[in-house]
């Protein structure tokens, strides 16, 4: 499991440093995490990522079109948590629920250890589940040549939350739109990122910023707390996402 942290120039923002905290990467298959906690949870942290992959493994055995629709799926019943918050953030978001499962697991994986480590900082591929017992300063991944980084500033009482991102030119994920990158802020990351898919799906160039911010506007009442959008050299901000540079 011994593998350089940065594999692309878009994963840079792992040499981040949280001084207060131990930092460790884990690769289980696909899972590339990246974790900040009170102490070294990989061993730990390893045999639950094999868990909830076991579970997506054993329903997409039995259902396999839940790997690869791209419409809501309903979970069926008796189905694993990890499954269930995968399949609703779809429903109510109009994509497939494995749009939804980088922020889900990290999620899922927060709060099994989040009694161990009460500041916990997950990232898997750029979706984000966060305790903090501290203000910390989010990270927003711009593109590599921009000079200027951009963070978005959290206060101690506003965690745990949730930042996923999507790209239609940044990493591996599947877009139909053009955009360079949309963030979610959540308390569900499950929500946080199958918005930021169909969000980053509905900006198909700058032109279509405007509606796209109206929509996330409209999924408020469902849990999502703001938006950022990046696109063709124009930026939209809505709801928390106050932006500083670092």
């Amino acid at each position: 499991m011994s593998r350089s942290a940065h594999l692309s120039p878009f994963r840079t923002y792992r040499a981040s440093r949280h001084f207060d905290l131990v930092s460790f990467q884990l690769i289980i298959e696909e899972t590339d995490l990246w974790v900040a906690a009170q102490e070294d949870l990989g061993s730990p942290m390893a045999d639950h990522v094999r868990l909830l992959r076991g579970q997506i493994k054993a329903y997409a055995a039995v259902r396999p079109e839940f790997l690869t629709s791209l419409e809501p799926l309903e979970a069926s019943q008796n189905a694993p948590e990890i499954i269930r918050r995968m399949c609703r953030a779809g429903t109510l978001t109009g994509v497939g629920p494995m749009a939804a499962v980088a922020g889900t697991l990290a999620q899922l994986l927060a709060e099994h250890f989040h009694e161990r480590s009460p500041d916990l900082l997950i990232e898997n591929g750029g979706d984000t589940y966060l305790y903090s017992t501290r203000d910390r300063h989010i990270g927003i991944l711009n593109m590599p040549d921009q000079a200027v980084r951009l963070c978005v500033p959290v206060a101690a009482g506003d965690f745990p939350c949730s930042f996923c991102a999507s790209s239609a030119t940044i990493g591996h994920s599947l877009s139909f739109g053009k955009a360079d990158l949309v963030v979610v802020r959540s308390k569900d990351a499950a929500l946080a990122d199958a918005a930021a898919t169909a969000l980053a799906n509905a900006l198909t160039g700058a032109l279509a910023m405007d509606a796209v911010l109206a929509r996330a506007q409209e999924w408020e009442p469902l849990g999502l707390d703001g938006v950022f959008t990046q696109c063709e050299g124009k930026i939209g901000v809505w709801g928390k996402m106050q932006l500083a540079v670092i």
